[in-house]
């Protein structure tokens, strides 16, 4: 569209992208003619957001994949990879909120689930297209925190200490891959009218709440080649304006 960054030709990796934000980041990406790769848990759910997205004309990849199997990840990169060349730009977005109660009360099995696909299965994906990045000496990953991952909160449980460690994860995998010409920075996209907004504050009102298509400028300048010296830094969407 008009207006916002050139990711044309672009091979982006969405996590989590079979509903709210990975959903729209997935449209938003497809109409600015990059090529998406896309996995979600739900087959059904991917799917559907995959056949729309080749409906409309664009060039699609797509597993129902769990982020935490380092084995369906990496066959998802390696068919986008096989297909259109290195990914250039990874959104870890997918996520999981586990329960919102204190940590003295957490359930651990619980505790464990909600770190290994939210702070693992980042960890997992970077892992598979580091190769190619390498390789052609460029790329970005975008890692999606939120507002509890720098500031303390009560009875936020495992999801906001996994916030925590993804903002740990980006800043020192920005100085790691910072002389291969990887960027790495972190996205919090603010309230959004998602299911897991609703779960998590069901006092709240949809109504009041922005759609997540709303909120991807950020992520489309991120991924963009127009923030190529841009690294180690944490973004709030509702507020970023193009430089």
């Amino acid at each position: 569209m008009a207006g916002e960054p050139d990711v044309s030709g672009k091979v982006v990796l969405i996590t989590g992208a079979s509903h709210g934000l990975g959903k729209a980041l997935a449209e938003t990406f497809a109409r600015g003619g990059a090529r998406v790769a896309l996995c979600a848990r739900g087959e059904a759910d991917v799917a559907a957001v995959a056949e729309s997205l080749v409906a409309s004309g664009a060039e699609v990849v797509w597993r129902a994949a769990d982020v935490r199997d380092e084995r369906a990840i990496n066959e998802l990169v390696q068919a986008a990879e096989g297909r259109w060349g290195p990914v250039n730009v990874l959104i870890n977005n997918a996520a999981i909120l586990g329960e919102l109660v204190p940590l003295a009360q957490y359930p651990i099995p619980t505790w464990r689930e909600v770190l290994d696909v939210n702070v693992t299965g980042a960890l997992i994906a970077i892992q598979a297209v580091l190769p190619g990045m390498r390789s052609a000496g460029n790329g970005s990953i975008i890692n999606v925190t939120s507002s509890v991952g720098n500031v303390a909160r009560a009875n936020r449980g495992a999801y906001a200490i996994s916030k925590w460690a993804i903002e740990a994860l980006t800043y020192n995998l920005a100085l790691e891959e910072r002389d291969a010409g990887i960027r790495v920075n972190a996205v919090d996209p603010g309230v959004m009218r998602t299911r897991m907004r609703q779960a998590a504050r069901p006092d709240e009102d949809p109504a009041q709440q922005r759609p997540p298509a709303e909120l991807t400028g950020v992520f489309l300048w991120l991924a963009s080649d127009a923030s190529v010296n841009v690294t180690g830094q944490r973004f709030r969407a509702p507020e970023w304006r193009a430089p």
